[in-house]
């Protein structure tokens, strides 16, 4: 895998409107063009659909996001579909990655779910 490749991973469920909203604000920010530091991969995953994908990694609140580069998980949580809060973040991420920060660990269910997160091959 390429160091420089970061997973940005929305976890929802298909009755959550606020997700539905998210998936637009997604959709428009993985169009722009504003990393040319990293290739960041974008995952849409129903909890529900992906149950085996998303393990143990018990989802409390939707939309939650989990961004992840080669090594370790660099956030993970609930994040309102504000478009700027995404880009801040997805900014922050790709600086800190690039710089080789560490964050603090994670539980380990959202550590198993960022492996197989890594492991998933690329859809078209």
């Amino acid at each position: 895998m390429n160091p420089a490749t970061i997973h940005v991973a929305c976890l929802c469920a298909a009755w959550c409107r606020t997700c539905e909203a998210y998936e637009h604000v997604l959709e428009a920010i993985a169009r722009e063009p504003m990393h040319d530091a990293a290739l960041l991969r974008w995952h849409w995953i129903d909890v529900e659909e992906e149950a085996d994908l998303v393990g143990d990694y018990d989802v409390e609140t939707f939309p939650t996001l989990v961004i992840a580069d080669a090594e370790q998980v660099r956030f993970a949580g609930p994040l309102t579909p504000q478009p700027e809060t995404l880009r801040r973040l997805l900014r922050a991420t790709v600086a800190d990655a690039a710089s080789g920060s560490r964050w603090p660990d994670v539980a380990p269910e959202i550590a198993s779910f960022a492996e197989r997160l890594r492991a998933r091959p690329v859809r078209d």
